[in-house]
């Protein structure tokens, strides 16, 4: 059976075909730091892989978002405004809180939380770049 291909969206293809720029700024480094990003990908929080190990996102298990420069948010409920996000929309993310990663292994600075506002849709939330904080499980 041939492996499942991921096709580009027909808006990524378009901002290619364009010229836009499909990239983003990087993530914000600074507590009320703002960047420009676009959306990703819109999943639920949790999924399994069928047989043939194509990740088949588990719907109602939380919200989940990805952005284009790396940023991730997750959350153990239903978040409406990320599920009426379209991948390719703008979004500013702000560096809303750092966690206290002094206790945690070298490298893990889980649980930063940004601030995301849709700029199609003017929606925002907060939500953190992990299920757990640095240090957790």
């Amino acid at each position: 059976m041939p492996k499942p291909v991921l096709l580009p969206s027909l808006l990524t293809a378009g901002l290619l075909l364009a010229g836009l720029p499909t990239g983003a700024a990087p993530l914000p480094q600074k507590l009320d730091s703002c960047s420009r990003t676009r959306v990703k990908e819109i999943s639920y929080r949790l999924g399994s892989t069928d047989e043939n190990g194509v990740l088949i996102p588990m719907a109602g298990s939380g919200s989940a978002i990805s952005y284009t420069n790396g940023g991730y948010q997750v959350s153990y409920d239903m978040e409406p405004a990320i599920h009426r996000s379209r991948e390719g929309d703008p979004v500013e993310l702000c560096l809303t809180f750092i966690p206290d990663c002094s206790e945690a292994h070298p490298g893990d600075v889980r649980g930063r939380q940004y601030r995301a506002r849709n700029l199609r849709t003017g929606d925002s939330w907060t939500l953190p770049d992990s299920q757990h904080s640095c240090g957790g499980a």
